[in-house]
């Protein structure tokens, strides 16, 4: 590698494509930078609950620096984290393998052999990250158990599988040990007390985030992370359109608005990890104002919300509190295609219960809006204790419904109508289900039998769009660059020494929480990395626009 850089690699976003990224290639000898537009937290910082907006929300143009972030498009709402190690930090730590089907679905279907090749780097991904079985059921998981039985499908049921520290049998959480994964090379770690406070930050260090393995592993071997640090052009060196010269990036401070602290970075190689919305909302920017021109017009097809759906079942009054367990709890299938998984957030929590309102059938559009409202008049109790946000996380047990049927939209950077200043993302295409009948019937029964209230997302009904904590595609994987954005590999057509490695290379509805696939694709494609050594003692070749080794 050349002297004049400052890293051979500077990898753009610190979740679970850009943690992997990092650890694999510091591994392999490369000097790795990490520009990282969150905040680093540490157990101390976490807000106390959910109404410290300040702590909680990300949005520093009104001076608000937490880690959860919501974005409202037409099509969707989307929530996503900022922070040093990305959405691991508010995620409800689910760790799931998709059904192998997903395969052959989408633009990656034939591209390889993938039920054979993925099971190895599911693995490995599943060591890194501590997956076991959930050993801490809760009330709701129970009463999910409840409700499947009474839908017939009973069968299905699974405690689920989660990246959480366990306390040894018959000892209770809150213990601290010193690194149980990495045979002492790991930080130590915390015994879970399954408080369900996993979205809202593990305060007992019991919660596997990617600070505590991956990026852990990646600062240890020398890599720089730059938190609060976004990236906001990224050109090739010395007039080489390939970039086979390498790259210039540019920085400013995510957080400041004034002192812009900005500074460029010259590196070998990018690896763009800025999550779906991120990455492509980034390349948009290079590809019009022509830094990076040779980007696929491909770019922001086909993105998709996982089939995605919240609903939940609310008890007032109730004594049992659905809170203790982990976020990500206890799951079902009420199909072949729709999973349906418990979620939770601590007692006190209580701010998601403002997004809620009462479910409601009906087609979806306007009809559903004024069914809806027939609804609240015609049960003004029922109504009023739904829409209380007091003591919600304790009576309330969410439920995140997620199916492998396709369907997508695609995102556009384009100046709208009501803000002509800027180009902004939006979305385009035929609108997304928000409505799944099969799911709402599960909860309408299951509610009725256990004396509770189904519930839905206001965002819902109003707007008839989905919300999803999975936004993925928008990069996909292809065999040419008329119908993707990056190669097998992960490499970005057009371009030498590029890599996109995050959800926008999902090219598929999983079913199932992405993260654990998100980190199996990036261990796929680090593994096609050689070491630096080899590297600089082995001849390069081009073919196709892309490097190779003899």
């Amino acid at each position: 590698m050349n002297a004049s850089y400052d890293f051979d690699y500077i990898v753009i976003g610190s979740g679970f494509g850009g943690s992997v990224s990092a650890c694999r290639l510091t591994e392999k000898g490369y000097s790795v930078g990490v520009m990282e537009m969150g905040r680093r937290w540490n157990a101390t910082d976490f807000p106390k609950s959910n109404w410290d907006a300040r702590r909680w929300i990300w949005r520093p143009g009104v001076r608000m620096f937490g880690f959860y972030n919501l974005r409202l498009f037409r099509h969707m709402m989307v929530l996503c984290g900022n922070a040093v190690g990305g959405g691991s930090i508010t995620y409800a730590n689910a760790l799931l393998v998709p059904s192998l089907k997903v395969w052959g679905q989408g633009s990656w279907a034939g591209l390889k052999d993938w039920s054979r090749i993925m099971p190895q780097h599911y693995t490995t991904a599943e060591r890194m990250l501590g997956v076991t079985a959930n050993k801490l059921l809760g009330e709701a998981d129970f009463r999910l158990k409840r409700m499947a039985d009474i839908y017939g499908v009973g069968d299905t049921y699974y405690s689920g599988r989660v990246g959480t520290f366990f306390a040894p049998e018959g000892e209770a959480g809150g213990k601290t040990y010193p690194d149980p994964y990495f045979g002492g090379e790991g930080p130590e770690r915390g015994t879970c007390v399954g408080c369900g406070g996993c979205m809202v930050g593990c305060k007992h260090n019991a919660k596997n985030t990617l600070d505590k393995n991956y990026l852990y592993f990646a600062e240890k071997r020398g890599a720089q992370v730059f938190a609060e640090t976004k990236v906001v052009d990224v050109r090739p060196l010395n007039g080489k359109l390939d970039g086979s010269d390498g790259y210039e990036v540019h920085t400013e401070c995510s957080t400041a608005v004034f002192n812009k602290q900005r500074r460029s970075f010259r590196c070998r190689s990018v690896v763009f990890a800025a999550s779906s919305l991120g990455t492509v909302e980034l390349l948009f920017r290079l590809k019009q104002r022509g830094s990076l021109p040779r980007i696929s017009d491909d770019l922001g097809n086909r993105v998709r919300t996982n089939a995605e759906s919240l609903i939940g079942v609310r008890f007032p009054g109730n004594d049992m509190s659905m809170s203790p367990g982990v976020a990500g709890g206890a799951a079902i299938y009420i199909d072949e295609h729709t999973h349906i998984g418990v979620v939770r957030y601590p007692e006190g929590s209580d701010a998601t219960g403002m997004m809620m309102t009462l479910l409601t059938g009906g087609r979806a559009g306007w009809s559903r809006i004024l069914i809806w409202l027939w609804t609240l008049l015609s049960h003004p109790l029922k109504a009023l204790r739904a829409h209380n946000p007091i003591g919600f996380a304790r009576q309330t047990m969410l439920l995140v419904v997620m199916q492998t049927l396709d369907g997508y939209i695609d995102l556009r950077l384009k100046r709208r109508w009501y803000w002509p200043f800027s180009k902004l993302l939006c979305t385009e295409g035929a609108p997304l289900p928000a409505y799944l009948p099969d799911a709402n019937a599960f909860v309408e029964k299951g509610a009725k039998a256990l004396g509770g209230t189904p519930l839905t997302l206001l965002t819902e009904i109003l707007f008839n769009i989905p919300t999803t904590a999975h936004c993925i595609g928008g990069c996909a994987m292809a065999d040419s660059p008329e119908r993707g954005v990056i190669d097998v590999q992960n490499r970005v057509f057009g371009y030498q020494n590029m890599l996109v490695c995050d959800g926008s290379m999902l090219s598929a509805n999983l079913g199932v929480n992405p993260s654990l696939t998100i980190t199996a694709l990036t261990e796929h494609a680090m593994s096609h990395v050689p070491a630096k050594a080899v590297l600089e003692t082995t001849p390069l070749r081009i073919r196709h626009g892309q490097a190779s080794f003899a």
